[in-house]
């Protein structure tokens, strides 16, 4: 993680920059369920030798475990482990809060500043996989939803998420899965061909109850490129426009760059630009968080690239 942040500063180096300011937990609480973020904050300290330097789950309150039976708090950490974290990928080890809850004041703090203009966050850990329950997807807590809400809190009667993360944000849509005031947009690498999260992205989720048409997935075959992504893109931006959003959370993961190791589409520096243009367009209140990218000598290039097609005259 320390070298991907690197390279984004070095990208970012002649941008100006400033340290996130302490928030308390007010926001963080209302997208996240508060035995979840306790449960974050001290399964450190609560850990035992298991023989591991990490926190690793092996027991997980499924359906097909509990059946009808009622879901329980454990006492033991070990088993405590898998009730909140819902993969065996997303360890927890010192310092693993205190970097997540550091995330969610950048996040915060982006919302403070942003005026009507475009402020980055660069954000790591990410978040977008967190779910209001439970984490997983290497995301600890989820710092586009904390946007989007402390947006709603400034002021914001209706606010967008949108997420170009080679993977769809399942937690995000999650946690606004039944409200009306959020819409959450993605387009990603169909979750059906076998891409994390497997159990979401696909186009008929479109939310429930009163968030029924404030939700939308634009799925990609693998070895998609420019063209069909870019119009998944200005799709999703049209969407933002017909739901009347006033302020804008953008998901950026460069992970569906052509390079990058951990998704097999094809998009360009060029098509990142065009993408930035596209949400830029729509002349909001922007937030931009870092989610994934993994290819260390186009990172910086591509988050850049972004960025400056958000850019307003």
């Amino acid at each position: 993680m320390p070298e991907r942040v690197t390279a984004i500063e070095s990208a970012l180096a002649d941008w100006p920059m400033v340290e996130a300011t302490a928030h308390d937990d007010g926001v963080l609480l209302t997208v996240h369920d508060p035995r979840l973020v306790e449960h974050l904050r001290t399964i450190w300290s609560r850990w035992d030798d298991y023989g591991t330097e990490r926190v690793v789950p092996y027991l997980f309150p499924t359906s097909g475990l509990l059946g009808d039976l009622p879901e329980r708090e454990p006492v033991a950490p070990h088993a405590a482990a898998g009730r909140y974290c819902y993969d065996t990928m997303t360890l927890v080890g010192p310092g693993t809060w205190e970097g997540a809850r550091a995330a969610v004041d950048v996040a915060l703090t982006c919302v403070d500043i942003v005026g009507d203009g475009v402020v980055y966050g660069l954000t790591r850990p990410p978040g977008h996989h967190v779910t209001r329950t439970a984490y997983g997807g290497s995301c600890y807590l989820n710092n586009a939803a904390i946007a989007a809400e402390g947006f709603r809190r400034a002021g914001h009667e209706r606010v967008a998420v949108i997420d170009i993360d080679a993977h769809h944000g399942n937690g995000t849509q999650d946690v606004f899965y039944s409200r009306a005031d959020v819409f959450y947009g993605s387009v990603h690498v169909d979750s059906g061909a076998g891409w994390f999260p497997h159990y979401a992205g696909f186009a008929d989720e479109v939310g429930v109850d009163a968030g029924v048409g404030a939700n939308l997935n634009i799925p990609m075959a693998p070895g998609s490129g420019d063209g069909p992504w870019l119009d998944a893109v200005r799709r999703l931006a049209d969407a933002v426009s017909t739901f009347g959003a006033t302020a804008l959370v953008v998901s950026l993961g460069v992970d569906a760059a052509i390079d990058d190791p951990e998704s097999p589409l094809e998009v360009t520096l060029d098509g990142y630009g065009e993408a930035g243009r596209a949400l830029g367009a729509l002349a909001l209140p922007t937030v931009a968080l870092q989610e994934g990218g993994y290819h260390l000598p186009t990172l910086g290039a591509l988050v850049r690239a972004t960025l400056e097609g958000m850019e307003r005259p």
